[in-house]
């Protein structure tokens, strides 16, 4: 008897990207992989879409599309290339009009797309119809996608069996077209049984024909199980990566689940794993020089109860370790806990998880529920579609006066079609503002990246990526440790001191500040009065200049952190005398960023 073929998408180039590196892997030194994948016998790949679009030009300074194209090239005609769009979000964390939803199925048809995995993190069928019918429209697969996740314990309303049939059952009735399904649990929280009772389910539900596969993560430590489930109810497809992004909050490896199916009637696409072994070499070859972040080969026993996706874990983390605050990791993952039970029970997936985390984050550096996050707040108010179950009614109340915005249950592609800085035509202006090309790219890239996608198109982005060879050495700048700056008798001066346990300590020069130096760093004299940083992050906006006067309260700064803009505002009435920094500069909690 003929072993059952499953067909295997290998998720190294986006998914596993994002959730080792934080997506920020240059084209050129991953593509040798692509071409070893290739001679492994690979068809499949998901290779764009997601977090794999925004990091390019934040991040990358690349081009997705240009990127897509490449990679096609490099596989040829015939391979299943896929991507990954969030319904009414698109490849953005913010909702799109319908005349962008279009024009994004319209591109990725154009620059190589052969499948368009799309899902909502709300499970509200609303969001998925249009954008369905038109990534067929342009002739497209359709994978349509229910998101999973088990609940935190003692929680209850949603994501079990009947839920999801619920889900599938709205997806047939209206009529979206399709030519797959997958359930995806980017947290990898599903319990085995669960996996396998939906499949059986959808199985039943669906005509026998239907392609059904199972996306997981390996963060919770049950992803291996969770597909031996899956195969055991009937499933066609699962998606693995290979090493170095795979495993931890990665998809399992390609070589562990070839391993797990010895012995059963499951044929893993045909795979040989002798010359998957060899592209994994590659693989490894390409990215030895990215920094491994530890937190993302590792399995947390934390996640179940407070589910954080492992494409949005690392990509955190590592904003985390940049901003210097990385300590405080542990505690937003508590956090996150409450913040799900009262949000509604969406899906812990993009943009989803991303408002999650940004609320524990904010209970965490503000105090519980001082400051609600501006995309956690929409959520619980309805701006992103309707939430499985009804939000903590005091935090619908928290978010609605914080915002200044009413609950809604309009649908949220009509919201974005009334928005007018969401159609294509307010974008087309601000190109032609900046004299860039209006092509129908470049009015997305600006549509989906806003500032910085013009940035990017006026050439005015920078790569931000993190590798071994271009990461401060330790111990780089010890000489600098044992140099000071004391101030006595009002005067100051720089004093350098030997190091090390002599018998006396020794001073090896002393040179006095003049008056004029003395003045250049404001922003480290802790007597000034000044505003400061609430947050370690980087100056997004400054919103006033040296000589200006401001009143109590008045927005002065905008600091970017944790993919949020937080304001920054005058505590008194006053002249700005000194700005301290400029547009770009990283800044840590507590730093002086003008001076009154």
């Amino acid at each position: 008897m003929a072993k059952k073929f499953i067909d295997v998408m290998d998720t190294s180039f986006r998914d596993g990207f994002q959730s080792v590196y934080g997506a920020r892997v240059l084209m050129q030194d991953f593509f040798p992989a692509v071409e070893a994948a290739k001679e492994a016998g690979i068809t499949h790949f998901e290779f764009g879409g997601g977090a794999r679009f925004q990091s390019l030009y934040f991040y990358l300074n690349e081009d997705a599309f240009l990127m897509m194209d490449k990679f096609r090239e490099l596989v040829g005609k015939e391979a299943n290339l896929q991507t990954l769009a969030r319904g009414v979000n698109t490849v953005m964390l913010d909702t799109g009009s319908r005349e962008l939803i279009d024009l994004h199925a319209k591109l990725f048809a154009k620059h190589g797309t052969t499948t368009i995995r799309n899902f909502d993190a709300l499970n509200d069928v609303n969001n998925l119809k249009f954008s369905g019918e038109c990534i067929t429209k342009h002739g497209l697969k359709h994978e349509v996608t229910i998101t999973l996740m088990d609940l935190p314990q003692g929680c209850s309303g949603a994501h079990d069996v009947a839920f999801y049939e619920k889900s599938l059952k709205e997806i047939l009735a209206a009529e979206i077209p399709f030519s797959s399904i997958c359930f995806k649990d980017a947290s990898g929280t599903s319990n085995p049984n669960k996996i396998y009772e939906t499949i059986k389910m959808a199985r039943k539900l669906l005509p026998q024909s239907t392609h059904i596969r199972l996306h997981t993560h390996e963060t919770a430590g049950v992803s291996v199980a969770c597909y031996l489930a899956a195969l055991e109810a009937g499933v066609d497809g699962i998606d693995l990566a290979a090493s170095p992004v795979s495993g931890g909050t990665s998809q399992p490896d390609i070589l562990t689940m070839l391993h797990a199916v010895k012995g059963k009637n499951y044929d893993l696409g045909g795979l040989d794993p002798e010359k998957i072994l060899i592209y994994e070499e590659v693989l490894n070859e390409c990215l030895k020089d990215y920094f491994l972040p530890p937190e993302a080969t590792q399995v947390s026993p934390l996640i179940p109860f407070s589910p954080m996706p492992g494409g949005a874990l690392t990509a955190n983390t590592q904003m985390m370790r940049d901003n210097n605050i990385l300590d405080k990791f542990p505690q937003v993952i508590k956090a996150m806990r409450e913040v799900v039970e009262k949000g509604g029970f969406g899906t812990s997936v993009t943009p989803v998880s991303q408002f999650y985390f940004q609320q524990a984050f904010n209970n965490v550096m503000f105090g519980k529920w001082k400051k609600i996050a501006e995309g956690y707040g929409k959520m619980v108010l309805g701006y992103f579609g309707k939430t499985p179950v009804k939000p903590d009614e005091e935090v619908i109340k928290l978010a609605s006066k914080q915002l200044n915005l009413e609950p809604t249950s309009e649908l949220a592609i009509d919201l974005a079609d009334k928005d007018e800085k969401k159609s294509l035509e307010f974008t087309k202006k601000l190109l032609e503002q900046e004299g860039i090309e209006t092509s129908e790219e470049n009015i997305f890239i600006a549509a989906a990246c806003k500032e910085k996608g013009i940035a990017f198109l006026k050439g005015e982005a920078k790569v931000n990526v993190r590798k071994l060879s271009t990461m401060p050495k330790p111990n780089a700048n010890l000489a600098d440790e044992n140099k000071f700056t004391v101030s006595v008798n009002g005067n100051k001066y720089h004093v350098e001191v030997a190091a090390g346990f002599d018998k006396s300590v020794n001073i090896k020069s002393v040179s006095k500040v003049n008056a004029d130096e003395s003045q250049t760093a404001p922003a480290s004299d802790e007597s000034a009065d000044g505003i400061k940083a609430s947050i370690s992050g980087s100056v997004f906006k400054i919103k006033v200049k040296e000589g200006e006067s401001v009143k109590a309260g008045q927005v002065v700064f905008v600091l970017e952190a944790m993919k949020m803009e937080i304001e920054v505002s005058a505590p008194k009435d006053g002249t700005i005398k000194t700005l301290c920094v400029k547009t770009g500069d990283s800044v840590s909690e507590g730093q002086n960023l003008a001076i009154y």
